[in-house]
């Protein structure tokens, strides 16, 4: 479930809320009961980061070093990206 980010237009107050993507933004800020509040624009909460994590994630065997192959230089005897 995706975190939101409010900001009440009537008063500043701002807050984060956990909600589905279904459900309806929320609208009276509940710091002054007014219907005032919009939603912020915000950076995900996730990074991808390393190297090739989704390449070797649910591969098994050999498939599971595919990321660690060199066949662009050649160096991979018997790999599948190779061509061998």
């Amino acid at each position: 479930m995706p975190m939101y980010q409010y900001e009440c237009t009537h008063c500043g107050h701002q807050l984060a809320k956990l909600q589905k993507m279904s459900d309806a933004p929320l609208v009276d800020c509940p710091a002054c009961s007014q219907a005032a509040l919009k939603k912020l624009l915000s950076a995900p909460g996730f990074r991808l980061k390393g190297g090739g994590w989704y390449e070797t994630d649910f591969k098994t065997g050999t498939k599971k070093n595919l990321a660690s192959c060199d066949s662009a230089q050649g160096g991979c005897k018997g790999c599948p990206a190779a061509g061998e």
